[in-house]
């Protein structure tokens, strides 16, 4: 644990006033407005684009939030299955107007959780840096996956290093190779103040990824969407988004 780290009970759930477990993302769900879903993004429309037309005939989002991604794959023709830890970010989802897609309440890491489904894709938006059990997390990825399915997500770049206002992907006074979950105190990282994130090496994230038969097929390192980078020139200039593309090795 390097500077600045903290050591919570659970990264992605906090112990309510109540003695109960509360998805940290419950305290932010108002912020996800119902409405007309947008996709010009740099990292979700990178996503989308190594997604591509046709997601397979049965798709499932981890950390699905209120069901943007979700929504998109169903538009391509997928039956779509979103699981999340935040009943608030679900109860969006399942009011906003669009396709039919199966919500459901869960810990993606935990192996009851989904148990005897299969798909061809799995998705996942900016989800990762939320759940504290990476290994467990692939674990279920490749175990729901068939084989050759694929597996795509995007994440903040493991080497991004802020810049001004801006929180790097790891704590100030730390280092890249500190790895754990912290709380951004950049003035602009304003979601990453309210829920926290896991910063991992991108050796971590690959290796853990190769242990569990997902194999690395495409990289993505988009460019800042640019009203952003207009206002944070100095973080712009680095890596800020990672979108990668894998494949669930064949069974010997």
């Amino acid at each position: 644990m390097g500077p600045g780290y903290l050591r919570p009970i659970d990264a992605d759930r906090v112990i309510g006033e109540d003695g109960g477990m509360v998805a940290r993302y419950d305290a932010v769900a108002d912020v996800y407005g119902a409405g007309e879903d947008h996709y010009e993004g740099a990292a979700v429309a990178a996503l989308l684009a190594l997604v591509g037309p046709a997601p397979g005939p049965r798709a499932l989002d981890v950390a699905c939030g209120h069901g943007l991604v979700a929504r998109e794959l169903a538009r391509r023709g997928a039956a779509v299955t979103g699981i999340d830890v935040s009943e608030r970010l679900l109860d969006k989802a399942r009011a906003t107007v669009g396709p039919s897609i199966e919500y459901v309440l869960g810990d993606a890491t935990d192996d009851e959780v989904l148990a005897g489904c299969e798909f061809e894709l799995v998705t996942s938006n900016f989800g990762l840096s939320d759940i504290d059990d990476l290994d467990g997390l692939c674990h279920t990825v490749a175990r729901v996956l068939v084989p050759g399915g694929r597996f795509v997500f995007s994440i903040l770049h493991p080497c991004f290093g802020g810049g001004g206002d801006v929180s790097s992907s790891w704590p100030s006074g730390g280092t890249y190779r500190d790895e754990g979950w912290w709380r951004a105190d950049g003035e602009r990282s304003t979601l990453r103040q309210e829920v926290g994130a896991n910063h991992r090496t991108l050796s971590t994230y690959v290796n853990t990824l190769i242990s569990h038969g997902l194999v690395v097929e495409r990289l993505v390192e988009p460019a800042p969407e640019p009203e952003w980078a207009a206002t944070r020139p100095k973080a712009a200039a680095q890596p800020v988004y990672l979108v990668v593309a894998c494949r669930r090795a064949p069974i010997a």
